[in-house]
Parts: C-alpha cells; structure tokens; sequence
C-alpha cells in the first residue's frame, strides 16, 4: 500500500508539473489576470487560474488509479461518499473559477460554498459526534457545524493565499501530515486521496512559488480548503471526533486563525466585514520588514511545527489532549500580539470600547446620575427651575461658568427687521459659575474651552443660546463630555420650548438672572 501511496503522489505531482504551464497560456490568452493594485505584492499581471491546473491533475491522477494495483476496498471513486464530496468540490471550484474571470459578490460565493457543503452533507460526510465524545449529534447541529467546518477551511485557505506560494504551501505540509496519519490508522483510502492532493500541490509549486508565474485564484483556494475539509471530516467518522478531526485544523493554524480573527478584526476597526484587507498576518510579516519570499519561509516553518504538534495531539489522552490545546493556543496569541497583529485588541482600547457602551447603555453610575439631572430639566415648572437643575448639569460636568440667553418670542437670527434694543428688552439671560470661578483671570487665556450652543425648537426657531466654558488645564476633557453637553442641549431645548409655549409672556417679561 505504501508503494501505491507514493506511486499516486508522483503521478499527481507529474501530472501538475506538466499541466500548469498550458492552463498558465490559456489564462494569459482569455484575460484571466491578477493585475496590480494597493492589496497586491506583485508588480505585473500575472494569470490566476492555477486552481484549473489543480483539478485537472488531481482529478486526471483519479482517474489514473485504476491502472494501479489498488484494492477495490481502497478505490476511491466509487465511494458514495467521496463521490459526493468531489461534485461538491467541483461547485465551489467552478464558481471560485467563475470569480477568477468575473468578479462575483462575496453573497454569491457564500451561497455556493454553503451549497457544496449541502451536497456533501447529503452524501454522508458530516460531523456526527461530539468534541471529544461518541455522543451524537442531532441532523440539525450535526448540518450547521458541517457547513461552518467547510466554508471555515475553503475561506482560510482565501485569505491566505496573499503571497507566492503561501497557501500552496501550507496546504502541502497539511496533505503530507494527513497522508502518514491515515497510513498510521490504516485508512488507506483517505492516504491515496491526501497523496494525490499533496502531489497536485507540490507540482503547482514549481510555478507558484516565489516569484510566481501563475495563481491559484478563487478557484484553487476554495478546491483546496473543501476537499482538506471533507477529507478530514471522512477521516474522523470511524472513530470519536475528537484529535482525529484537529488535526488539519491544527495543520491549517495560521489560516484558520486569521479568517476566524479577520472579521473581527474589520468590525472593531469599523470596516466592512467582507471587505478584503492587509491586515492578514502575512501583510504584518511584510510590514515589519521581511521580504515576501522570507515570510513564506517562515509561515511555513510554523505550519511544519504545528504539524508536528498535531503528531503530539493524537497521542495524548482527552485531559492531557486539552492542556495540550490551551497552552499552543496561548502561544499563538502571545505570538500575534508581539507581531503587532492585535495592536487595536491592546487593553486600553478594550476597556474604553466597553466603557463607551456601557456608558451608552446607561450602565455607568455617572451616566445614570446624569440621566437623572436630565429627567429634572425635563420636569422644570419655569425658567428659573429649568437653569438651576442646568447649574447641576454644568456642576457635574465640571464647567467654570455658563449663560442661558432666553429669546422668548423674538428669534434675533430670524426676526432681522426687529430694533437690537427690541430683541434685548425681549429676552432674559441667566448666569450660573463654579464655586472657584475668577471672572478676572478669565480673561486672554487659550486653556479654555468655549462653546455657545444654538436652542433650536422643533420649528428650528432660535428660542436661546447656551454659552459654557471650562478651563481644562484645571479639568481636562473627559470621554463624555461632549456627549454629555448634546444631551444636555437637547433635554433643555424641550423644556424651554415647553415653558415658553405655556407661559410665554411670564418668560419674556422677567428680567435676568
């Protein structure tokens, strides 16, 4: 059987060597290029339809096999299973090669990933135990974490696949590791089929790697990650799901780390989830200096390492097995975190992001206390209620000094025609300042923040204007103030177009404060 093995790794290795510079012509010649632009390495076009060149090896090497002298027991094509997996691959890769020529939405392209998985699924290749356990799953869990499991793997080796020979790669050491694995638990089957995979890769590599004259595209990435998925899924269903099923999940580290992480990556910063970026862990790499091909090398000398800890994985017991996991997977982030790759999850800007939401939420006590000023300002009876319930406002936020300007039913930047003296006699002014407050040293100073804040009512009449200042060399800014002044503008724009409604003619006739 192991002469067999390697004889189908040669074939597919040969058959991949010879068939990639013909589809690399037919790419050029149909326009199939991966032009130039701001997330690309590469400074020529060059074709992207490697992930042909794959299939037609991978597929060619199938169809080779029986001409070897295989066991029927062992043949793979006539496994219903694998025949299911297989038209499942061809779907994501046509659709993959289909994006290659014209670009899809990636709505478009999820769909057809799930709809593969669908068609494995149906065929009998799903996860159907437990982590670590032989207590079934139910059809429902059992289909959703398929699916998960395939587009997991199919997107990681995407979004890898940033730099010359990258995932080609990893995607190798990955096949090669399965292939004694599977020999090892006597799944010869399952060895035949990483064999020809890890032969198709390798002979791509010839092309692929740095500088690369050809690219795998959609279309060979999302062939790679399914058919590594589903292998690893028929892999494990003759025994608990446990470290059988780890194994290429722990080969394909790098990838499945930083898909899991991208989106949430791109959702902190504000990004469309969707969105291609560099911020993958191979652009961290370029920006620290490295070259690519000087990236690649080592990206692949951690896959070889993670591929060794999985050896280590499947001879461990379930507890040991578990240990074994927390500590690589605290390795790994204090990894990336010195690689700089977590620089926006640093503590701070964690605790101020929960901070602002809890604030939001009116979880905090001072967003609470001020909430409580605000609903007084809201119950204000008069004008003199309305800004002594504002002096607690400003007291809290801790402002120096703050003037209420009531226009009452003359608006000065509406009512143009009306005499200056007319709009002073029409309105009222209030004055609140701080225990501390020099009106004397607040003269010429550039420490002081100043803001005079329109009231506009509902009309978008001018009713009043509110002036405050701080003096933030004494106090500076807090993370809310700003926040906490448009709400207090807002709460008393209400209140005083209310009081003005109600008693218009009281407002307008007192005098000042």
């Amino acid at each position: 059987m192991i002469t067999t093995i390697l004889a189908v790794f040669v074939i597919a290795l040969t058959m991949s060597v010879l068939v990639t510079p013909r589809v690399r012509g037919f790419g050029i010649r149909f326009g199939a290029m991966d032009h130039p632009h701001e997330r690309k390495v590469h400074m020529v076009p060059i074709p992207r339809v490697g992930g042909l060149a794959m299939v037609v090896a991978f597929f060619g090497t199938l169809a080779l096999i029986g001409f070897l002298p295989v066991e029927k027991a062992h043949y793979p094509i006539w496994d219903r299973k694998i025949a299911h997996l297989f038209a499942g691959s061809l779907v994501v890769f046509g659709v993959g090669i289909l994006d290659d020529f014209r670009h899809l939405s990636a709505r478009i392209k999820l769909l057809a990933q799930i709809a593969a998985a669908t068609l494995a699924f149906f065929g009998g290749v799903g996860i159907e135990l437990f982590l670590f356990s032989d207590k079934p799953l139910g059809p429902i869990m059992s289909y959703g974490l398929t699916v998960f499991w395939f587009v997991l793997f199919i997107n990681a080796v995407n979004l890898i696949d940033g730099l010359d020979g990258l995932a080609g790669g990893i995607c190798f050491f990955t096949s090669a590791i399965m292939v004694i694995f599977s020999v090892l638990r006597g799944e010869h089957t399952i060895a035949i089929l990483y064999a020809g995979l890890g032969g198709t890769v390798l002979g791509f590599l010839r092309y692929n790697f740095n500088p690369a004259s050809i690219f795998m595209g959609d279309g060979g990435s999302y062939f790679l990650g399914y058919t590594i998925a589903g292998l690893s899924i028929l892999g494990s269903q003759k025994s608990q799901v446990g470290a059988i099923i780890l194994m290429p999940l722990l080969a394909m580290g790098i990838p499945v780390f930083d898909t899991l992480l991208s989106p949430i990556r791109r959702f902190i910063q504000g990004r469309d989830i969707f969105k291609p970026d560099k911020g993958h862990i191979h652009h961290q790499f370029i920006r620290m200096g490295f070259s690519a091909r000087r990236t690649v090398l080592i990206l692949y000398g951690i896959t070889f390492a993670l591929c060794l800890s999985a050896v280590i994985l499947v001879n461990l017991r379930d507890e040991q097995a578990g240990l074994f996991l927390i500590l690589l997977g605290a390795g790994a982030v204090i990894f990336t975190q010195k690689l700089g790759y977590f620089g926006y999850l640093a503590y701070d800007k964690i605790y101020g992001w929960f901070r602002d939401v809890s604030d939001v939420a009116g979880l905090t006590r001072d967003r609470r206390s001020f909430l409580n000023v605000q609903i007084d300002i809201s119950a204000s009876k008069s004008a003199e209620e309305l800004w002594s319930n504002v002096g607690r406002a400003m007291d809290m936020l801790n402002f120096d000094k703050g003037i209420l300007t009531i226009y009452g039913n003359s608006d000065p930047a509406v009512d143009s025609n009306s005499d200056i003296s007319e709009k002073a006699q029409s309105s009222m002014q209030f004055t609140w300042t701080s225990d501390g407050y020099k009106p004397w040293a607040q003269e010429d100073r550039n420490d002081l923040l100043k803001l005079e804040l329109p009231l506009l009512d509902s009309a978008q009449k001018n009713i009043g204007t509110l002036f405050i200042e701080k003096d933030v060399r004494r106090d500076p800014i807090s993370h809310y103030t700003l926040r906490r002044i448009e709400h207090l503008r807002r709460t008393l724009t209400a209140a005083l177009s209310r009081i003005l409604a109600e008693e218009p003619g009281r407002v307008s006739l007192s005098g000042g404060l």
